[in-house]
């Protein structure tokens, strides 16, 4: 993809982590917000580690990136914890 398609990449996944933040602060309950908080603290994490790793500046850990690496037992769990916190 370039240099291009990595930077679309990486600010879709800063896009989707604080969109789950404005999401948690409008929650109704308490556990609606430490929910969509932990998803994307989860989801975000998962990004940064594993674009740490593609450039080599920690070792390599084994985590797909999310949403985009196979695996499709992966795949439909993150869909729907994002789909059921929202």
């Amino acid at each position: 993809m370039g240099f291009v398609g990595c930077a679309i990449v990486i600010f879709l996944f800063a896009v989707f982590v604080w969109r789950g933040i404005l999401i948690a602060m409008k929650a109704p309950d308490m556990f609606g917000s430490l929910l969509a908080v932990g998803i994307s603290t989860l989801i975000g994490a998962q990004a940064i580690i594993n674009i740490a790793v593609v450039t080599a500046s920690i070792p390599t850990t084994g985590m797909p990136l999310p949403f985009f690496s196979y695996g499709g037992t992966a795949l439909l769990i993150l869909l729907c914890s994002v789909r059921y916190s929202a």
